[in-house]
């Protein structure tokens, strides 16, 4: 389930327009919705839990709302941006009520929340111990892992891994996908031609495939200073890394059908969604929004899922649209 690159158009990390391109895979129609959330907004990471945090967001935040509830990608408006994606390897060990706990769901929400640098993400999630508190995703276990990047370039995978957090931190780590654990799939990378090894570019669905085929293309994009044709370029290369239908396992949910794409524009502020049973692409210009303290509003992309391009003007304040559509 799931492809992740950062790429920057003029060749090096941090230089021209840093993108993110991300892939949704999921084992059933996914329902999301966009959200704009302003900044000024206190939420808790697990009520009723000993280590429950609270917080007031620091930075408004557009995101990908799974179900039209779980925030599994998003970009704040300081350009930082954060990708939920699942990892069957997962272990976030037996409670310890002794460190903070976050739920799951609350993840990526809570970092486009509070911070603006991949650097200082990293170090609170190190330093704090926090603990993930997995749920339930549809029918499936919720086990994830974070991806993270910045307008500098900069970049971190984050996995939980026998209860113990694991980050690769640095402009390096580009590409992301599923199982198995990211040590294995940079070693398993190197088997590939024109990436180390001998053996011809994989085709298939399965993602190491996926995680190949993402690491290769990405490096070959030509260097560009037009931000519409970098987002094109990135569009191409996370187009390749999905799942078509019918290729989908219906026991191993890193194996499914691609639902939706996203492009994330961090240097312009720019957030791009492309559903596969849409055939069009919206996307959200920051600068034509106020994450101004108020109430959240939504897109819906589910009922109407004929929207196309700029649709900055169409979000909704969920009490209006809960109104709407009684």
């Amino acid at each position: 389930m799931c492809t992740r690159f950062l790429w920057s158009s003029a060749g090096q990390p941090g230089s021209g327009i840093v993108l993110v391109g991300r892939s949704m895979d999921w084992v059933e129609p996914t329902q999301t919705v966009l959200a704009l959330r302003p900044r000024g907004t206190a939420r808790e990471s697990a009520p009723g839990d000993p280590g429950n945090l609270s917080w007031v967001s620091d930075f408004g935040s557009v995101v990908a709302l799974m179900y039209g509830k779980i925030a599994v990608d998003g970009l704040n408006e300081r350009g930082f941006q954060v990708s939920g994606l699942y990892l069957a390897e997962s272990d976030y060990g037996a409670r310890d009520a002794s460190r903070p706990g976050l739920m799951l769901h609350q993840a990526v929400q809570l970092l486009l929340d509070r911070f603006h640098t991949v650097a200082s993400a990293v170090q609170w999630l190190t330093e704090s111990r926090v603990q993930i508190i997995p749920l339930m995703i549809g029918d499936h276990p919720g086990t994830a892992h974070l991806s993270m990047a910045d307008p500098t370039g900069d970049s971190a995978i984050v996995e939980f891994l026998d209860g113990e957090i694991s980050v690769h931190h640095g402009p390096e780590f580009t590409v992301m996908t599923n199982s198995p654990a990211y040590d294995e799939q940079l070693h398993m990378l190197r088997n590939y031609r024109g990436l180390g090894g001998d053996q011809p570019l994989p085709g298939g669905t399965e993602s190491p495939e996926r995680f190949a085929r993402a690491a290769f293309y990405s490096a070959r994009l030509p260097e560009t200073t037009d931000a519409r044709e970098a987002a094109t370029f990135v569009f191409s290369v996370i187009r390749n890394a999905s799942a078509p239908y019918g290729t989908a396992d219906p026991v191993r949910p890193n194996v499914s059908t691609t639902r939706w794409r996203t492009v994330t524009d961090l240097t312009d502020l720019v957030y791009f969604f492309e559903s596969t049973r849409s055939p069009n692409v919206v996307w959200v210009p920051f600068a034509e929004l106020s994450f101004a303290p108020g109430p959240e509003k939504v897109l819906d992309l589910v009922s109407e899922p004929d929207r196309s391009g700029n649709v900055a003007a169409e979000f909704v304040a969920v009490a209006e649209r809960a109104t709407t559509r009684d």
